[in-house]
């Protein structure tokens, strides 16, 4: 089984959730970095051109072995790995609090 990590930085913002860098370390059909992707420790490196999300939606197939870790200053979750719903993520309310889906 091919294996290529990806991972990305998200920031909360006003407007939605901005993917701020993103990195990519091997290579496989459809995760193959921009041309600009720069390489740093074995990873490439690269800022999505990519605007604001109000919310990002990923998939829980189950299918991808790992599923999916969401790291905040809280700590990090696994996400995805048993197939299930979607999973989706947006910004709190300016609370603090969110509904969970």
């Amino acid at each position: 089984m091919e294996r290529t990590h990806w991972e990305e930085d998200w920031t909360v913002m006003a407007s939605g959730l901005q993917v701020v860098e993103a990195r990519v370390k091997g290579s496989g059909a459809g995760m193959e970095p921009p041309e600009s992707a720069v390489l740093k420790d074995g990873w490439r490196v690269y800022a999505p051109k990519v605007g604001p999300q109000r919310r990002v939606v990923l998939a829980a197939s189950g299918a991808t072995g790992d599923g999916e870790t969401l790291c905040t200053v809280q700590g990090c979750r696994e996400l995805g790995k048993a197939p299930g719903g979607t999973i989706v993520l947006e910004p709190c309310e300016p609370t603090g609090s969110s509904q969970p889906r």
